[in-house]
This record gives structure tokens, C-alpha cells and sequence, in this order.
């Protein structure tokens, strides 16, 4: 599938890149995806360079999980930052975002899709800021600001 057209972010030269291998259509806008950053990035102080979004199917997220993380399953969401330290300030990374998975969550949560999607682009990006969800302390914090972000960005609408 053609990729969408690399969307300059708020900062001078910074870039959003949207692809979608997954054979699904993905109830997502470009355009909201790009504020969505400039608002994480004016909120927590940051500065996105480069942020890559994939949407992907089932096996390739398994494959990439096994291959980079070493976990054998599906999962709606794998971030990758290119920095290994975190320490850059210009931030570069790509998320690679299960589309069918996500969808199978919207219907587990009883959300709309669209939010669902949009939600796991935010969880992304707040990986990409340096959040980490492992223990229920940062998992609880990082889904208060993916509720924040989320009821921003209908704000922004």
C-alpha cells in the first residue's frame, strides 16, 4: 500500500510519516495525528524530528516482537526510539501499530475504534517521550495521559 505524504510536524524540518501495511483501513486522519504530536510535544516539552507510524498486520507484529523484543505474540503497539540512551533532544522513532489488534481492543473496551487508534498512537508517542508502562504505577499515569490527550485532541476537532 502507497504511504501517506510525509506531514511537517510544529518544529522547523520535523517530520510525520504514516504508512499502513495491514490491509485494514485505518479510521485515522493525518492531519489529527500531526496535532496530536505538536500537542504532546508543546505539553511535555519536547521536540519530535522524525516520528514514523506503520500500521501492520498480525504477523508482523509478532515478528518484530519475537525478532526485537523476544516475545512471541501479538501486541497493539511496538515503539522504537533511535536513540538508545534517550538523551537526544531532537526525538526520532517509529511505532509500529497493530491495526487489527487495535481494532479487536476497541470492541474488548467498548470504545470507538477511531478513539482506540488514536489512543495507541498517543500511547506511542509517550513511549517516544520516555514513558514506560511495565510496573501498574506507570501504566496508570501513562492511561491519565492518554485519556488528557485524547479528550484534547476532541478540543482540537
Amino acid at each position: 500500500m502507497k504511504p501517506f505524504p510525509e506531514i511537517p510536524l510544529s518544529s522547523e524540518g520535523a517530520v510525520l510519516t504514516v504508512t499502513n501495511t495491514s490491509g485494514i483501513s485505518v479510521p485515522v486522519k493525518s492531519a489529527i495525528l500531526r496535532k496530536l504530536a505538536s500537542l504532546i510535544e508543546e505539553q511535555e516539552n519536547l521536540l519530535f524530528q522524525h516520528i514514523e507510524v506503520v500500521f501492520v498486520n498480525e504477523n508482523d507484529i509478532i515478528d518484530i516482537n519475537r525478532e526485537y523484543l523476544s516475545r512471541d505474540y501479538v501486541t497493539d503497539i511496538i515503539t522504537f526510539r533511535y536513540d538508545e540512551n534517550g538523551n537526544n533532544q531532537a526525538i526520532e522513532g517509529t511505532l509500529f501499530c497493530c491495526a487489527q489488534r487495535i481494532g479487536e481492543q476497541s470492541a474488548e473496551f467498548g470504545t470507538a475504534k477511531k478513539s482506540e487508534f488514536y489512543r495507541v498512537y498517543i500511547h506511542g508517542l509517550l513511549h517516544l517521550a520516555g514513558y514506560d508502562d511495565q510496573l501498574p504505577e506507570q501504566k496508570e499515569k501513562m492511561t491519565k495521559l492518554e485519556d488528557y490527550y485524547l479528550e484534547q485532541m476532541m478540543n482540537l476537532l
